[in-house]
């Protein structure tokens, strides 16, 4: 049953990203690094450390290999060197934080995220009610 559901899920996500628009993938990377710090959290609380090593792991290959290596830091600009900045001050803070076990650290690291993820659907929102008038 797990098994079944389990695959569902892979192919309700495969689906989702094989129809979504770039900025739709960029909002599925932000809601993914976050679900995967929520259940950090949850595996800190229970001290249970080597599944909390990989979802502070899975969060920081979202950021770095999804959510850095997306910005065109051509077209960018000023604003692409910041987010650059940025993201490896996350990936940097999510280490320590699996080293020290430090929820703090992460809630920092995920409210980073919430503000960004909430900036970057007010574009998505932005955009298409430009292009409907």
């Amino acid at each position: 049953m797990n098994n079944a559901i389990s695959a569902y899920q892979r192919i309700g996500v495969e689906t989702s990203i094989e129809s979504a628009d770039p900025h739709k993938l960029i909002l599925m990377l932000f809601e993914g690094a976050q679900e995967a710090l929520a259940k950090a959290r949850m595996h800190m609380h229970h001290n249970e450390v080597a599944e909390k090593g990989q979802m502070l792991s899975k969060a920081i290959m979202i950021i770095d290999h999804g959510l850095k290596a997306s910005l065109d830091m051509n077209a960018g600009g000023d604003l692409a060197i910041k987010l650059q900045a940025l993201y490896d001050y996350m990936t940097h803070r999510l280490v320590v934080a699996n080293i020290q076990n430090n929820l703090e650290i992460v809630d920092e690291v995920n409210k980073l995220l919430a503000e960004l993820h909430d900036a970057w659907k007010n574009i998505g929102e932005s955009n298409k009610t430009l292009k409907s008038q």
